[in-house]
């Protein structure tokens, strides 16, 4: 629907003009909830050393991107010509790259917080392999699917709320699904 020609909503229209928008702006739109929460969250908590980006996207084939990166239509399309594998170089290769530069950077007081899926190696296995007990993630997403973690990061960005962390190195990435959140209005 994004990248066609006849939606007119703003998002669509810069999308295909030279003001475009940014990766998060096209990530939260595309993926909802689930990235609309990861962006808020890491936008309120992110600390990074000066001159670096504190929110990083990892994309299908260009590793890891600042989320206030614009991007066109033809970012998107190139985007959706390599699935998120581990398997597949296209993805692995600038992923590794990104993950490698990063972690030369960091001193050893550092963490890199994951706010993705910490169940599945596609992510993991590579970030893992160079950030080792660096990266962690909110202890409060054991146990919950993508849209329970979207709400969660919601809410705690909106209260200023942030979550405790844990290594993903460690034992507990998988766990009982914990009680539903209780349903909130936010207003604009």
């Amino acid at each position: 629907m994004i990248m066609s020609e006849r939606p007119q909503f703003d998002l669509a229209r810069r999308l295909r003009s030279e003001n475009h928008p940014t990766l998060g702006e096209v990530f939260t739109f595309l993926s909802g909830l689930y990235f609309r929460g990861k962006l808020a969250y890491a936008n309120v908590f992110a600390q990074p050393a000066p001159r670096m980006s504190g929110v990083l996207v990892i994309t299908p084939n260009r590793g890891l991107v600042p989320a206030a990166s614009p991007i066109g239509i033809e970012d998107l399309r190139d985007f959706g010509t390599v699935d998120i594998d581990e398997d597949d170089p296209r993805y692995r290769e600038p992923l590794e790259r990104d993950v490698t530069k990063l972690a030369k950077k960091l001193t050893a007081e550092c963490e890199v917080v994951l706010l993705g899926s910490v169940a599945t190696g596609k992510y993991v296995d590579i970030l893992l392999a160079h950030f080792g007990k660096q990266l962690r993630f909110p202890a409060d997403f054991v146990g919950r699917g993508d849209m329970s973690r979207g709400g969660l990061l919601l809410r705690c960005a909106v209260d200023r709320n942030e979550l405790p962390y844990i290594s993903v190195a460690g034992p507990v990435r998988k766990g009982k699904r914990p009680a539903k959140l209780e349903p909130r209005r936010y207003t604009k």
